[in-house]
């Protein structure tokens, strides 16, 4: 099994750079970027096994958008269970009157989800 994939950028092959530079004499073309094959980490997204770089992944997501949302279409909006908790509290805003700025009490309200239910099933 090979350790590399071609960059899936429908325009890779295109982009005039050193590293794409390929041939010898007058037979000179510009080929499209091996990628190497990373292992899955906390810091590593498997989707640069495929791409070079965020300008070709942002190329073959436009190009191919339509095909890849037909594979698994949302016909109906997700929704997750919450618990809402919400609390008043007090303060402070400067409005300008002829005295200059002058503090304005007024009364606040913080919204704040205290759990989710992700075993809705």
């Amino acid at each position: 099994m090979s350790n590399y994939n071609w960059c899936h950028g429908p325009e890779c092959h295109e982009q005039q750079t050193q590293s794409r530079i390929r041939g010898s004499g007058d037979n000179k073309v510009l080929r499209t970027i091996k990628v190497k094959i990373g292992e899955p980490t906390k810091w590593y997204n498997p989707i640069w096994n495929y791409f070079c770089n965020q300008g070709c992944l942002m190329d073959y997501i436009q190009t191919h958008l339509q095909s890849v949302v037909a594979i698994a279409p949302r016909r109906e909006a997700l929704e997750t269970p919450i618990k809402v908790e919400k609390t008043k509290y007090e303060r402070q805003r400067y409005r300008y009157t002829d005295n200059g700025y002058q503090p304005q009490t007024y009364q606040a309200t913080k919204t704040t989800i205290k759990s989710v239910d992700n075993d809705n099933g």
